[in-house]
């Protein structure tokens, strides 16, 4: 059988049943076609619009595996797109027609717990690298929602529950290994490939397939101090304001966020917000958490909420709080953020407007207090050069229907961060 792929000059290179055959040989990973049982249970990516169909699927064990892809794919001038996580709002994870070298076998971590590192594998998920770094009291700085890949994260950034005490993914991270278009591995730090390194924190992932990234850890957990708080959507201009009016004067031990939605009924969410536009308050306390607990208060003395999941919690049931709000596979989705400096009044008006007039209910308008050591990071240390703003705001436009496409993205015409209609 000869399958035929994509290839960089818009043409299809036909890759016989005898190519195949030595690419399976040489590979101790998955090498699938369309017509392979195993192709249907290749990972989805996050973004429903982007699902891909690639002609070709490379799944590797290990960093020998992806230097064989990537020499296949190069001698052949074939398209590749990279499957850490798979999270690619842009889908930049998926590819149509060409080769998708997915890296989901690739999930392996280790903790050093003496000299506080972590080593995760290109396709672990922050879930994977929290599951061990917790079970010695360690967090290595990531996101929000548990699903999300390492790598996809780590390349474009990294805001997480920590950033403000311990800053970004890219300001903690120690070294990668990757391999280059040319198939050659090279590990990149301050002392080697440094322009390499430059590039990886926050430059995103077009510079070789990351195989492992090294992280400096943080003593956090495995219990922490959490705010998390739910309010009717109509009572927007009496929440705003008081959020804001406490996070100014928040430590930077403190990370938090506000913003407004809707989520269908599930059992990992309280019953009180089903289905209902609701604001939600989180706050991460990264020190002792009784003391965590008394900063956090005056959040959950604001209005009267829906409902109140505050509380000391286990770190990874927080970084899984979230979960809820961005599910793989099943949203479609379009995103747009900016940042600034602080949330005056004019802007807390344009937030409640947004929240409270968004084009489809699972749209996630939020504000995310950045500062703190994020901004303690020179502009030009890393390609993320962000680094004075005490705010992002982000509307995160998702939606279920194909059919609300053009609706939905245009409403971002007008309606996303900037636009001042």
């Amino acid at each position: 059988m000869t399958v035929s792929v994509a290839t960089l000059t818009g043409t299809e290179a036909q890759i016989d049943e005898e190519s195949l055959e030595e690419l399976r040989m040489m590979v101790r990973g998955d090498v699938l076609t369309r017509n392979d049982p195993g192709y249907a249970a290749v990972r989805r990516p996050y973004n429903a619009m982007h699902p891909g169909t690639p002609s070709l699927v490379v799944r590797p064990t290990g960093t020998a595996d992806v230097v064989v892809a990537v020499n296949f794919a190069r001698s052949r001038g074939l398209v590749v797109a990279v499957r850490g996580g798979g999270h690619s709002i842009a889908g930049l994870s998926s590819v149509d027609g060409g080769m998708l070298l997915d890296l989901g076998r690739m999930d392996g971590v280790d903790v050093d717990p003496d000299a506080r590192t972590v080593r995760a594998q290109g396709g672990a998920l922050i879930g994977d690298m929290d599951h061990e770094t917790q079970a010695f009291g360690l967090v290595a700085p990531s996101g929000i929602v548990s699903d999300t890949g390492v790598a996809g994260l780590t390349l474009g950034g990294g805001e997480g529950w920590v950033r403000r005490k311990y800053g970004l993914s890219v300001d903690n991270l120690l070294s990668a290994q990757v391999v280059g278009a040319d198939g050659q591995v090279r590990t990149a730090s301050a002392d080697s490939n440094p322009d390499l390194f430059w590039a990886l924190r926050g430059g995103g992932g077009n510079f070789g397939v990351v195989t492992s990234f090294t992280f400096r850890c943080h003593p956090v957990g495995p219990i922490v101090a959490f705010a998390g708080v739910f309010h009717p959507a109509e009572d927007a201009e009496n929440v705003y304001p008081r959020f804001r009016d406490w996070a100014q004067s928040a430590p930077d031990e403190i990370s938090a966020l506000i913003g407004c939605t809707t989520l269908p009924a599930s059992e990992n969410t309280p019953p009180e917000i089903h289905n209902r536009p609701f604001i939600v308050t989180g706050a991460l306390y990264t020190g002792d958490p009784l003391e965590g607990m008394k900063i956090i208060q005056p959040l959950r003395e604001i209005g009267t909420p829906l409902a109140d999941i505050s509380g000391p919690l286990p770190f990874v049931a927080v970084q899984a709080a979230f979960d809820e709000f961005y599910q793989r596979g099943t949203l479609r989705s379009y995103w747009k953020s900016t940042y600034v400096e602080e949330l005056t009044d004019p802007v807390l008006d344009l937030l409640v407007d947004r929240a409270l007039n968004r084009p489809h209910d699972r749209v996630f308008v939020v504000a995310f207090q950045m500062g703190g050591a994020i901004n303690r990071v020179g502009a030009q240390a890393t390609p993320y050069s962000e680094r004075s703003a005490n705010w992002m705001v982000s509307i995160d436009g998702n939606w279920l229907d194909a059919s609300d496409d053009d609706r939905v993205i245009s409403w971002f015409a007008t309606h996303g961060p900037g636009c001042t209609r």
